[in-house]
């Protein structure tokens, strides 16, 4: 998962896949964070029962985790920066039907206060991808001190 033409992004990457292993609710939608590089992040979950809503759909607040926690984690991959969603404004394109959601997030702008971060929802469907989502976060970026102070593991 980490970029070898950029050692020290390495231990980065490490620290970040520590805690997003430690994220309860990760784990209980079953997502798996399929990719990282320097300014990138892939998040994948497979259908389930559990992640449907009515119609049998992705339910649209699997899509909505998916792009917090994927935009979160890509901004924190610049610098290496605990971060938080401050915002993020999410269209919905089309049903997601399919096996699987992927979800790509890739830096915009990287700073050391707010980054802004755009990510693009797939759903996988007999291996074909169809857009089914897309959008554009602020990402609060806090320093090492307010990390440690709150106790609670940051991307």
């Amino acid at each position: 998962m980490s970029n070898e033409a950029d050692p020290d992004f390495t231990p980065i990457a490490e620290r970040i896949q520590a805690n997003v292993a430690r994220q309860g609710f990760m784990n209980l939608v079953g997502a798996e964070l399929s990719e990282i590089s320097r300014g990138n992040c892939t998040i994948a979950v497979e259908r389930r029962p559990e992640l449907l809503q009515q119609h049998g759909f992705f339910h649209g607040g699997v899509t909505a985790f998916l792009v917090d926690n994927a935009t979160t984690i890509a901004a924190a991959t610049s610098r290496g920066q605990p971060a938080l969603t401050a915002e993020y404004k999410l269209n919905l394109l089309s049903p997601a039907v399919g096996d699987k959601l992927i979800c790509r997030a890739r830096v915009i702008k990287p700073g050391r206060q707010v980054s802004v971060v755009a990510a693009d929802v797939f759903c996988v469907s007999d291996g074909v991808e169809k857009h089914t989502a897309t959008a554009l976060a602020s990402i609060a970026m806090l320093n090492e001190d307010v990390s440690a102070r709150t106790k609670s593991p940051a991307a």
